[in-house]
C-alpha cells in the first residue's frame, strides 16, 4: 500500500506563510477596499504582515502538515 499523504487545508495555503523560526504570518484584515474613509494612520499600521499569537500557532500547523 502506499503512503497516504494528509491534505493541506486549501484556505489556509492561500493566507499563512511561515518564517523561517516556525512562526506563522498572516495579512492584515481591512486593507483591501473601501480606504478612502480610513485615515491615513489607520493605512499605515495595517501595512506589513503580523505574527499569529501562540495561542492560535497549533491550529495552523494541524491545518498545514507540510508547511507553506
Amino acid at each position: 500500500m502506499p503512503k497516504i499523504k494528509m491534505k493541506s487545508n486549501s484556505g489556509a495555503k492561500k493566507r499563512f506563510r511561515f518564517t523561517a523560526t516556525g512562526k506563522v504570518k498572516h495579512k492584515r484584515a481591512f486593507r483591501s477596499h473601501i480606504l478612502t474613509k480610513k485615515s491615513t494612520k489607520r493605512k499605515r499600521h495595517l501595512r506589513g504582515n503580523g505574527i499569529i499569537s501562540a495561542s492560535d500557532t497549533a491550529k495552523v500547523v494541524r491545518m498545514l502538515p507540510y508547511g507553506s
